[in-house]
């Protein structure tokens, strides 16, 4: 599903140039859960961001799904990302103004799916996420547990092949975190391919491969099987 090879990321200014991302080549399977690790500043984010095509490397190559989009310009990695891939967000991303159920229906408003359809979509991820009794509600009134539940169901609602999540727990205490981790290994033992970047080793844990990255670099790739 994804292949990357030797990839970089630049960031340059008048004065400096950083390395984020130094000629790293990986692979994921179709229904894959891989966890990325690695130190603060090690290019985690950086590397999840091209992967979900908000960002293109500045040399190398990345093929999706034998396509390869490491080039495309910004009209075209959204139409590349649209509908195929899901993100969840240490920080939720929600839109306050938004209800809980409006949030979630926001994907499928833009991949211009029916009103009647939406609906019904929309009620059963909320009802699998056990969310359904804050639907009319808004983000701001839920607990973080309950926001992070909105957001994986915002990610999965139009059947994604890949869902990328930055730190899914971080800003969650332990029973909701392991929650969470319970619901993306669920969705993964049913054929979403899950990349996904965590400090967390317990969360690595419930990956099937943990990759490890330090300063730009991938120093190790190792299966939890």
């Amino acid at each position: 599903m994804i292949r990357i090879e030797n990839l970089s990321k630049s960031f340059r200014t008048e004065e400096v140039e950083t390395v984020a991302l130094n000629n790293i080549s990986l692979e994921v399977r179709d229904h894959e859960f891989v966890a990325i690790m690695g130190p603060s500043g090690c290019g985690k984010s950086t590397l999840l961001n091209i992967l979900g095509l908000l960002d293109n490397p500045t040399s190398g190559r990345y093929f999706l799904d034998n396509e390869e989009v490491g080039s495309l310009r910004e009209k075209d990695r959204t139409r590349v990302r649209k509908g195929a891939i899901g993100f969840v967000f240490q920080s939720f991303n929600l839109i306050d103004e938004l209800t809980v159920f409006e949030n979630v229906e926001l994907p499928l408003t833009y991949l211009n799916v029916k009103a009647s359809e939406r609906r019904e979509r929309v009620d059963a991820i909320l009802k699998r996420m056990n969310i359904s009794h804050r639907a009319g509600h808004f983000p701001q009134q839920l607990s973080g547990g309950q926001q992070q539940r909105v957001a994986i169901a915002r990610a999965v609602v139009s059947n994604p092949k890949m869902i990328l999540a930055d730190e899914p727990t971080g800003n969650l205490d332990s029973k909701n975190g392991q929650e969470v981790m319970e619901m993306l290994a669920e969705l993964n033992n049913e054929g979403t391919t899950i990349v996904m970047v965590t400090h967390s080793q317990r969360d690595a844990n419930f990956a099937q491969r943990v990759v490890n990255l330090f300063d730009g670099s991938i120093v190790s790739s190792i299966d939890n099987m």
